[in-house]
């Protein structure tokens, strides 16, 4: 006998076509008694079934008072693979009314419908419906939204991290594709303009792909109620599983779960304390030589590290026991506890100045109390004096890169120094062999896809803010519906240090990206005067033959600890070293040659056009480089490096980017649309988007840098 889920996994298949509404719910009535569902905690449950919503709209300005208005013209919604459509809200919400009525949805039974960039179709729909929940992240970046009557909409971007497009392509048991390039969003439209059988279509296809996007979801991951609101959320609970149970039992009266729980049970903060970390956690380390800035170089190299942040995650030893506060009395006094603890504290630098121009670690923003600086884009090159707070590994790199007349330290935290948990060690270490051994593996591309998402997310999860802003919407608030909401910091470290669920200590976050950019600035170090830019996990360097003595020497670094972390978790020395499809060994953190660019330069971070093998490519923060760079190839030819520099201008429709603005008052009106037709419309709230002008423009100061670095005296 088939189970129940079996059978219900057969009845499953996509239908292109386009129901009327009353063909949609009847076939509704007909097959809900074929629908399974699924409980959650709370007493709520759901139907477990794959349900989606997409709007199409038009944006446009009345030419009389320039006034930027936004419509809706189509709406398509569909559950478990058949579809209807309709061009009006009150026609969608008659639809949903009756969907409500059939499937017997209320606050206790819920339908999820998942929208794909649910930020844009809220702000149409936020006064369409009344509310019960809004949970965002941010301002206008809802996760998801719960009517009153029990429809729960959520965010099928924020679940994957991809566009319909690649979504479509790594589809692997229902084959849907999202139609590219058969709607014009140029052309006006309203909802009595017609649409052609390829628009429909293309509307059509929006929902089919996210169906079967969560239909593979729900049969992977058991149930529609176990999937996750965010991609980060796959990781969190696998590592939180793995951590605390074994052999998928959730017994929390385990040795396991009481040993790891003892664990955070000891590893808490105070308030003060989680200040002072949150001042001392920087990002990855994003610059460019000033000295070769606006400059094309020939032949330059790339070293990338392998799994930087997963790397040091294994490899060295993070806070491991509670803060500990004292007083520095002495040079050995500060030389004892930074050999032996994992330290934080804060300096006042006085007359700091820069060894070398080659780069500059200190990033002004995370100062205070600067006394005139010289700053090259953002980094400290010198100044009177400097605050700061910093960790054991910063104060390690700015020794090789600055010298100071006196440094005073103050407010002196130290942590015992131990590996991370052997129970997430293996959890990263099985996340990067998935990544590895999956990469290019046909009928894989899921899993692969899956793993690579989830290692590099295993170190933002350890960073996650412990009292962050939490955004409020009311529909009926008269100022503002959306409110930004300041939690009581005491309260949340408490919750923090209490919770039951915590498998993570948010020191080790801190910790993670210190010894990447440490990692990091020693290459920057090693190749001096050749450094050329850095982003992260990777640096450009001329002459790159003349540093593989570095290189090779760094990398055997590498294997050495790594070896020394596998001797103390009891695992193998293949864990780290797992072998692609073709047998080639990939070690974690290891500096790995990615060749040489023929042509190479910068204007700054996130800011560089290269060339390899003849093919010119564009990173620009911001810019599309698949829509900029063929207008700029057009425009500009073989010139085309002479013409990326300061004041570079990208016309709206080759930048790929949208400049949004947010409608939040009723509009009413009449449109005249591309063939002509005026129609009355009116809108609740809305979005109007317009194409965006790119004018790549250095600052007065970045420039004034450049142009007098050969000439500063360090």
């Amino acid at each position: 006998m088939k189970s129940r889920e079996r059978e219900v996994d057969e009845m499953f298949f996509l239908r292109d076509e386009i129901l009327s509404n009353e063909e949609f719910l009847s076939t509704l009535e007909r097959t809900m008694n074929e629908f399974s569902i699924v409980s959650v905690r709370k007493k709520c449950k759901y139907y477990n079934i794959p349900a989606s919503f997409d709007i199409e709209t038009s944006s446009f300005t009345v030419q009389t008072s320039g006034l930027k208005c936004s419509l809706m013209y189509e709406w398509t919604f569909g559950i478990y693979g058949f579809i209807t459509a309709g061009r009006t809200w009150d026609e969608y919400k008659e639809l949903i009314a009756n969907v409500e009525g059939i499937l017997g949805i209320d606050s206790n039974l819920r339908l999820i419908v998942y929208v794909h960039n649910l930020s844009y179709e809220f702000q149409f729909m936020r006064k369409i419906f009344d509310w019960d929940k809004v949970f965002s992240l941010d301002v206008r970046k809802p996760v998801y939204a719960i009517t009153t009557s029990g429809i729960e909409y959520r965010c099928s971007y924020k679940l994957s991290g991809y566009n319909l497009a690649t979504i479509g392509k790594n589809l692997q048991k229902y084959k849907v594709q999202k139609m590219v390039g058969d709607l014009d969003y140029s052309k006006i439209r309203h909802s009595g303009t017609p649409l052609t059988e390829k628009e429909w279509g293309y509307c059509a296809h929006d929902v089919l792909v996210v169906m079967a996007y969560i239909q593979e979801k729900i049969e992977s991951d058991g149930s529609i109620a176990k999937i996750p609101l965010t991609k980060t959320g796959y990781v969190r609970q696998f590592c939180r599983e793995n951590c605390f149970y074994q052999f998928r039992s959730h017994n929390k009266w385990t040795s396991k779960y009481k040993k790891y729980h003892n664990l955070m049970k000891a590893l808490t903060l105070t308030p003060d304390e989680y200040m002072q970390l949150k001042r001392a956690f920087q990002g990855g380390f994003t610059h460019a030589n000033a000295c070769y800035a606006r400059k094309t170089l020939e032949n330059v190299g790339s070293f990338d590290f392998t799994s930087s942040y997963p790397y040091v995650m294994i490899s060295e030893k993070f806070p491991m026991g509670p803060p500990e506060h004292i007083t520095i009395k002495s040079v050995e006094d500060f030389e004892y506890s930074t050999d032996l603890y994992c330290c934080m504290f804060d300096v006042e630098f006085t007359n700091i100045s820069s060894i070398t121009s080659v780069d500059h670690p200190i990033s002004v923003s995370k100062c205070w109390d600067v006394v005139h600086p010289v700053v090259d884009n953002g980094r400290l090159v010198c100044a009177d004096s400097v605050t700061t707070t910093i960790t054991d590994c910063d104060w390690e790199t700015y020794k090789y890169f600055y010298t100071w007349d006196d440094a005073k330290i103050y407010n002196f935290v130290r942590f015992r120094k131990g590996y991370l948990p052997t129970d997430f060690v293996k959890s990263i270490l099985k996340l990067y062999q998935d990544k590895t051994t999956l990469k290019g593996v046909a009928g894989k591309e899921v899993e692969y896809l899956g793993s690579k998402e989830m290692v590099n997310a295993a170190y933002g999860m350890t960073v996650t803010d412990i009292c962050r802003d939490e955004i409020e919407y009311e529909s009926r608030r008269l100022d503002s519906e959306w409110q930004k909401e300041h939690p009581d910091l005491e309260t949340a470290i408490d919750k923090y240090n209490k919770s039951s669920q915590r498998f993570l200590y948010y020191p080790w976050g801190v910790w993670v990206t210190a010894y990447a950019r440490r990692n990091l600035f020693s290459g920057i170090y090693a190749c001096g005067d050749d450094y050329v830019y850095s982003d992260t996990d990777s640096i450009k360097v001329l002459h790159p033959e003349s540093h593989m003595d570095y290189i090779n020497a760094y990398n055997e670094i590498v294997v050495d600890k790594l070896n020394e972390a596998m001797r103390y978790h009891g695992l193998p020395e293949t864990s780290y070293k797992p072998k692609t499809i073709k047998g080639v060994e990939k070690c974690l953190g290891v500096w790995d040659n990615e060749g040489v660019y023929t042509r190479f330069k910068t204007l700054g971070a996130k800011r560089y056009m290269t060339e390899k093998n003849g093919e010119i490519s564009l990173t620009v923060s911001g810019l599309n480089k698949f829509v900029a760079m063929p207008y700029l190839m057009k425009k500009y030819g073989d010139d085309i490096f002479d013409a990326f520099d300061d004041e570079l201008y990208i016309p709206p429709n080759y930048t790929g980017k949208n400049t949004l603005t947010y409608i939040d008052d009723e509009q009413d009106g009449v449109v005249t649309d591309y063939l002509g037709v005026p129609a009355e419309f009116h809108t609740p709230s809305g979005i109007h988007m317009e194409a965006a002008e790119y004018s790549l423009s250095l600052s007065s100061e970045y420039l004034k840098y450049i142009m007098g670095v050969k000439q500063y005296e360090y």
